[in-house]
């Protein structure tokens, strides 16, 4: 995907298992995207382990990264993108090479978490960035994140390696004034295991 918007695509409609994706639902073969912007996308509202308005990934051929090269989520106010749980990119068991790239005024709005809590519908994780599953990597270089907003977890990055192989790579980057959300074992604004190995060069995490 080269040179492209996305705007106003919407897959609340789909069933629940597969609602996110609001603009790019991958599953299979490489999916890169480059010098590409996402705006007013929407998935699913609710959900403990939906979302992605922008972009929801799996299965990657020969588990390769995923490359988002400079494009833009959201942008300004008013024109963020909206889903359960991340406004911006959303996997499980996909790895990530992001760089140059904007994040901002992307929200999760779903509650509870996940596992969902009693009495919820989960959800709410994830602002900009929402990675599960196991061995994966994320990497981001020169990117920018702010102003995203979630109401449980990962105001910017919301990563969780299940069998705790996975690793986070910042370098040149920005992430600040990202809004809510709890569970911080490391940085402001990024949910992760505490033994996650998680590397932070040349940049601004407050």
């Amino acid at each position: 995907m080269q040179n492209l918007t996305f705007a106003n695509a919407n897959s609340k409609s789909e069933p629940t298992a597969t609602a996110g994706g609001g603009a790019i639902y991958a599953s299979g073969g490489r999916l890169k995207v480059i010098n590409s912007r996402f705006m007013n996308n929407v998935c699913a509202d609710n959900g403990p382990d939906v979302g992605g308005a922008g972009i929801r990934a799996f299965q990657q051929y020969n588990n390769l990264p995923i490359y988002v090269v400079n494009s833009t989520f959201g942008g300004s106010d008013g024109v963020g993108n909206t889903c359960s749980n991340c406004g911006g990119i959303s996997s499980i068991g996909v790895s990530w090479t992001i760089l140059n790239s904007l994040f901002s005024f992307n929200h999760a709005i779903g509650n509870g978490g996940n596992p969902a809590k009693p009495d919820t519908q989960g959800g709410g994780s994830g602002g900009a960035i929402y990675n599960d599953g196991n061995t994966m990597t994320h990497s981001l270089c020169g990117t920018r994140f702010e102003y995203n907003q979630v109401n449980a977890f990962g105001s910017a990055i919301f990563f969780v390696s299940n069998d705790h192989t996975g690793d986070i790579k910042i370098d040149s980057s920005v992430i600040t004034n990202n809004i809510g959300g709890s569970w911080y074992p490391k940085y402001p604004q990024i949910s992760q295991h505490e033994d996650t190995p998680i590397v932070v060069t040349n940049s601004t995490i407050q």
